[in-house]
């Protein structure tokens, strides 16, 4: 699991942890069953403390993303999936793209902003903005 906290990120650090792992289960990186660090493992490899940690997987199983037991850890739910993909405003089904030749960069594009944690909209507004510049800004 590649999850990153960066200090001049203006979210904290729960919320950057909270919606990248969002983004690696929408994705399908991190698939159901998927078995997480443990809090202390997490937090000892981000530089974060273990609470910080521990909000981030408390807030994801609130909504059902993903499951803690004691003894057998933290993984990810059956139905997790959707509700990443309904929690970062996505729908599930994919339709047929009207320009073929950019699906190939779209898709690396869509991958990079989910690993960064970006919404849908904030990945558009990035477009937009280059979009404006043109290709050579």
């Amino acid at each position: 699991m590649i999850v990153e906290v960066d200090s001049r990120d203006p979210l904290p650090p729960y919320e950057q942890i909270r919606r990248q792992i969002l983004a690696l289960v929408a994705s399908g990186e991190l698939p159901a069953g998927a078995r997480l660090p443990t809090i202390r493992q997490l937090a000892g490899d981000l530089g974060v403390a273990p609470n910080t940690a521990a909000r981030a997987y408390r807030e994801l199983e609130g909504v059902g993303v993903l499951s803690s037991r004691r003894r057998h850890g933290t993984s990810v739910t059956a139905e997790a999936r959707e509700r990443a993909l309904a929690l970062l405003g996505r729908a599930s089904t994919a339709l047929p793209s009207a320009s073929p030749g950019l699906d190939p960069a779209a898709r690396e594009y869509v991958g990079h902003a989910l690993r960064l944690g970006l919404t849908l909209e904030e990945a558009l507004d990035a477009v937009r903005g280059n979009w404006e510049r043109g290709p050579e800004a």
